[in-house]
């Protein structure tokens, strides 16, 4: 078996003869036992897996810092383009979450929110615009570019979608309480004030709410005064027709409700009253005489005044000095010029209904007839009716 011999310095093969390595150049041993093993060689294949271990867990360490430097970066921007959209900047905004995205490119969040800053300006664009046909008036173009955003937000949430929302609903009842407005100014019909009181109530703001009171009182007045035309010419459901229809629109209303209960009894009263003058017209009419004699209520205040529509309104109070319970209080009373000629005649029902002693009740009339004449005219009381239990 040949004996191999190995430079000690580079471990290179080498024969016993030779005097020098032919690879390090270095002068071999003489002794050739000192040839037999490969001790540098072997030294340096023990450091070199630890060498590259060494370069690679730096090479990745510097990898790690750098790319923990450029998510660092990332997430700054990402959080100054969120203040800026939380500002309402959305062009800013956009910007900031497309560096952002240079910085990292497996950012997902960013490429979402740089999708909705676009949606964001258009929808700013479109509340922009509607100001701007609000402002001219013309307030369809105004609510088709609000209609425009509705479902545009829908997919989407947080801080700023809900500012977004809340920006919108503001506009969209702004534009509908300036046309609510502009048309009342018009002077509606009662029919046309009934559609307009629905659509009053559909707009949250305070503004809407005075709006929406101010209607129902009209139709409140209005239907007091048509319904009780109708019950003095005994007109009983027509009257109550008008009366229900206006409860509709104003259910809670006392006047109306007071009306109602004032209708019901002079049914009853005019249908018993019928069937006594059958029975006995001499009864009767004694019944009624005593009955006008009977000096069961005081008149305690009656004048004219103008409502916001420059109506005149008839106001007035009574009190009951009776000792027992009265109902259906009817006021008859004349318009007199200031020369003491008589304008017009009317009559009004005292609210509630039912008077107990020592109690007050209230009429009020509004002639929609009669324009601006408060100054002009003044009010008579003529005859005060009511009725017993």
């Amino acid at each position: 078996m040949a004996v191999l011999f190995h430079c000690p310095y580079c471990g290179t093969k080498v024969r016993d003869n030779e005097s020098y390595c032919i690879k390090c150049g270095k002068q071999l041993p003489e002794d050739v036992h000192n040839r037999l093993t490969k001790p540098a060689r072997s030294k340096k294949i023990w450091f070199l897996p630890l060498i590259i271990f060494a370069l690679l867990s730096l090479s990745i360490g510097f990898l790690h810092l750098f790319l923990e430097n450029q998510t660092a970066q990332a997430k700054d921007l990402y959080s100054n383009a969120e203040k800026k959209a939380s500002e309402g900047n959305y062009k800013k905004a956009k910007t900031l979450f497309e560096e952002a995205l240079k910085q990292k490119e497996n950012f997902p969040q960013a490429s979402n929110a740089i999708e909705f800053m676009d949606i964001a300006m258009q929808v700013q664009n479109n509340l922009d615009n509607a100001a701007k046909y609000l402002a001219k008036q013309e307030y369809q173009k105004a609510l088709q570019h609000i209609a425009e955003t509705d479902s545009t937000l829908k997919n989407y949430n947080g801080s700023v979608v809900k500012k977004l929302i809340n920006e919108i609903v503001l506009m969209k009842n702004t534009i509908k309480t300036d046309q609510l407005k502009n048309q009342l100014e018009e002077e509606p019909s009662i029919d046309q004030l009934k559609i307009l009181l629905w659509e009053a109530e559909s707009i949250e703001s305070s503004e809407a709410e005075k709006i929406t009171t101010n209607i129902r009182n009209q139709i409140i007045n209005y239907t007091y005064s048509k319904a009780s035309k109708q019950l003095n010419k005994l007109h009983f459901s027509d009257a109550e027709i008008l009366v229900k229809d206006g409860l509709v629109y104003a259910p809670d209303s006392k006047k109306l409700n007071s009306l109602q209960t004032a209708i019901d009894n002079e049914r009853v009263a005019f249908e018993t009253a019928q069937q006594r003058r059958i029975e006995s017209a001499i009864s009767k009419a004694e019944e009624e005489r005593k009955q006008n004699k009977n000096d069961a209520v005081k008149l305690e205040s009656v004048k004219l005044q103008e409502n916001k529509q420059d109506k005149l309104v008839v106001k007035g109070k009574v009190k009951s000095v009776a000792t027992i319970p009265i109902n259906t209080i009817l006021v008859e009373y004349d318009l007199l010029t200031k020369n003491g000629d008589k304008f017009k005649a009317n009559e009004v029902y005292v609210f509630p209904d039912t008077l107990y002693p020592n109690e007050t009740g209230e009429f009020e009339f509004t002639h929609f007839d009669i324009t601006g004449k408060a100054k002009e005219l003044k009010v008579k009381v003529s005859k005060i009716k009511w009725y017993t239990e």
